[in-house]
């Protein structure tokens, strides 16, 4: 392990702060709340509470960003070799190992508090068990000894998804575990895609990524099955479930297409990096724009506003 005891004295208060907060990759975290709140609106048809969205949300945050900060704690020795991750708070000598986790434990203890109490015990023990899962199943157990890393690891960035239906509903429904399939099911081809990049980097420091193990074609080809039954699973939610309406199908059936096109680019052009970076860049709009459509869909000026317009038709 990479431990580092660099002076801090020279650090003004904001810099100090501005490290805390690069340990907790915030740039990963809009995504999750998006999923979070695509759930919470199909679960209250549309009618949120104000209150209960930003504690959900605000809970959310904290627990995700007290696995990221563990994350970054367990993976200092390979952030310092990765050219990715080079200058991180920790490698870069700026938190110490300690100060990072007693902030990571305080951030856990808050986020279960807040949600346990303004929203709902189930809620609370979800968001937990996605700290959990992501720190021990994903970090400590398969990222570094298994291919299968991010597809089975890819289950702790879809638990905000129910943390979302538990906060409204205090239960679990067939629409919920459907949403969180779908956040599962798309992470392999997002992530895969990343690899793809930054491939050279992983195999330098022995993480088994797909594309470092397996290869550049197995990978696409990989990519390229998990984006149709990513798909395919979006419009479940339409059919058989109708937890979702038109709207949300003609936006899942757009934004679908769209995948399977530049996966399907991928898969024609397995060693350009540049058709990988699309595709990436894509998939992270791919699910905050389907998961918008399920907010848009769920609200009740959406149903009328689609009626109105069905009986105009007829």
């Amino acid at each position: 392990m990479i431990e580092t005891n660099v002076s801090r004295h020279h650090e003004t208060f904001l810099q100090v702060v501005q490290s805390y907060y690069q340990l907790t990759k915030p740039r990963i975290i809009p995504l999750l709340l998006i999923t979070t709140a695509g759930s919470m609106w199909i679960a209250a048809k549309g009618e949120v509470d104000p209150l209960l969205l930003l504690v959900t949300l605000t809970g959310g945050t904290l627990a995700a960003a007290s696995a990221q900060t563990i994350n970054c704690i367990y993976d200092r020795d390979i952030d310092y070799d990765m050219e990715r991750t080079r200058h991180r708070p920790m490698p870069a000598g700026k938190v110490q190992p300690r100060d990072a986790l007693i902030f990571a434990i305080a951030l856990a203890v808050m986020s279960f508090t807040l949600l346990a109490v303004f929203a709902n015990l189930l809620a609370a023990l979800l968001a937990f068990s996605g700290i959990v899962f992501y720190v021990l199943v994903y970090t400590h157990w398969l990222k570094r000894h298994s291919t299968q890393n991010i597809v089975i690891g890819g289950a702790a960035g879809a638990i905000p998804a129910l943390v979302g239906w538990a906060a409204v509903t205090g239960t679990l429904s067939w629409a919920a575990w459907l949403i969180f399939a779908i956040v599962f099911l798309w992470t392999p081809p997002h992530f895969w895609a990343l690899a793809l990049m930054i491939k050279d980097d992983y195999a330098k420091v022995g993480i088994p990524m797909l594309p470092v193990i397996e290869g550049t074609t197995v990978t696409v080809k990989q990519i390229w099955y998990y984006t149709l039954i990513t798909v395919t699973a979006t419009l479940l939610l339409v059919y058989p479930l109708h937890a979702s309406g038109i709207f949300y199908a003609a936006v899942a059936v757009s934004l679908g297409g769209l995948f399977i096109h530049k996966s399907w680019r991928l898969l024609q052009n397995p060693e350009d990096r540049t058709v990988a970076r699309d595709l990436f860049l894509y998939s992270i709009s791919y699910m905050m724009l389907l998961c918008l459509g399920m907010v848009v869909d769920s609200l009740p000026i959406t149903h009328h506003l689609i009626s109105a317009a069905i009986n105009l038709i007829a």
